[in-house]
């Protein structure tokens, strides 16, 4: 693939993004973009200035978390941000916006990712980042693609159906049907919008570069096309995954069923069932760490303080405590 062209993206400098051409689909011209932020090179002793970190966002949304990609330059990291196909910056008329019948199509997307950043040929090494949709996305691909990685980072993966294991098998037969009938019908609505209210409330959403058309507060249309590609990862991964590299996974520390609007859901994850998903991420090889931030969001990082403070420690500790650490500096700690 030849060398994308980089221009100034829409979160203003020092963010990068460049258009990324995939193969067409039944829809018509597919891009993915990629966005970046790259660490001074004036700081050489930081811990892991030889660490590049490709970040996947999840469902009905895309980059804009700033202060992420900030975090990662402190230690010397570059930082990379894919929109995925059909997603944000990549979503163009006449899409179904986040639509994919198989979420290995999403290779295609992160190889390309991958092309650009050059990782590998610098020899440099590679760190997963990955919310909800895109925790389950890299997860498999991850698994797919052994010893590619040298950490795996899970924000709130969408491991498993909120309802449960019992509830997404029994579904599953239902989901086919609908699928072999008409993939892109829609479903019923059932995102109420409270997540994104909360996060309203709670003022941690950007002033600037933020677009509520790419990341509507009651999400997009849900479609058995798309549901049935994700019952089908999340029963991949329920056999277990391989990584050939460890991963940590940052959780909030309760859930809130989103039936109603309650004040809780400013300090709980009222999108997945954590304790579900803390149960599925034990079938990560071969080493998982799961961390519980009490008060946090769906978005560990886009949580109230102090969870927010407390997602990056167990972070940072978690990085500069193990096998990131700088093979030339000591482990530090906050």
């Amino acid at each position: 693939m030849k060398e994308a062209h980089w221009q100034t993206d829409i979160l203003g400098e020092p963010f990068q993004a460049a258009t990324l051409r995939l193969k067409p689909d039944s829809e018509g011209p597919v891009v993915a973009t990629l966005v970046r932020s790259l660490a001074s090179t004036e700081q050489p002793a930081l811990p892991l200035t030889d660490v590049d970190v490709l970040y996947l966002h999840g469902w009905s949304d895309y980059f804009f978390q700033t202060d992420l990609a900030h975090f990662w330059n402190s230690l010397g990291a570059n930082f990379y941000a894919l929109d995925l196909r059909k997603y944000g910056r990549s979503l163009r008329m006449g899409q179904t916006p986040g639509y994919v019948d198989d979420l290995s199509i999403y290779d295609e997307d992160i190889g390309a990712a991958l092309s650009q950043m050059e990782t590998t040929k610098n020899g440099r090494r590679l760190v997963l980042l990955g919310h909800s949709t895109g925790g389950l996305t890299l997860a498999l691909w991850a698994a797919r693609h052994r010893n590619a990685a040298a950490a795996l980072i899970l924000n709130s993966p969408w491991l498993e159906f909120q309802t449960g294991a019992i509830s997404r098998h029994a579904i599953t037969p239902l989901v086919k049907a609908h699928t072999l009938v008409n993939p892109k019908t829609a479903y019923p609505e059932v995102d109420f919008g409270y997540y994104t209210k909360a996060q309203e409330k709670l003022g941690v959403l950007p002033k600037s570069g933020y677009r509520r058309d790419w990341r509507p507060a009651r999400g997009f249309t849900t479609r058995p096309g798309w549901l049935n590609a994700i019952f089908s990862a999340q029963e991949r991964f329920e056999q277990g995954v391989t990584l050939g590299c460890n991963a940590l996974v940052l959780l909030s520390a309760q859930s809130t069923l989103p039936l109603t609007w309650n004040d809780e859901m400013t300090h709980s994850d009222s999108v997945l069932t954590v304790a579900d998903i803390a149960t599925s991420a034990t079938r990560i090889h071969p080493d998982v760490s799961i961390r519980r931030i009490p008060g946090a969001l769906h978005d560990v990082f886009l949580s109230a303080e102090p969870a927010r403070s407390k997602a990056y420690t167990s972070l940072r500790r978690w990085l500069l405590q193990g096998e990131l650490a700088d093979r030339k500096q000591p482990a530090r700690t906050d």
